[in-house]
């Protein structure tokens, strides 16, 4: 069992934006192929860093309102949002190094 949680606008604001965490956000969809090789990696960073990092995923065929407000243009994109900042920002298939590196930054 992965400890990532779905994101929809309904529970945006509650689960990332007003957490006391920082969150990794992994906006993709379900007909994209580097999202779906990115995912596994998503999974991982969410059971290394359980309770220390939320780790969402957000649907953005299903949630283009929130696709639109950080400006997602292709997907797969990832963002760390720390104090409703956003902190990180990758656009494409992203080394799970790089964002364990980011992640600690964030914690530091």
């Amino acid at each position: 069992m992965s400890n990532t949680i779905e994101i929809t606008s309904a529970n945006f604001e509650t689960e990332i934006m007003k957490s006391d965490i920082p969150a990794l956000i992994d906006f993709g969809a379900t007909w994209c192929g580097p999202c779906q090789k990115i995912a596994p990696i998503v999974h991982e960073l969410a059971d290394e860093y359980v309770g220390k990092v939320k780790v969402a995923t957000v649907d953005v065929d299903n949630n283009q309102e929130l696709a639109t407000r950080f400006g997602i243009m292709s997907v797969p994109t990832l963002l760390v949002i720390k104090g409703g900042e956003i902190e990180h920002k990758w656009v494409g298939f992203t080394p799970k190094q790089t964002m364990a590196e980011a992640l600690d930054a964030v914690l530091a």
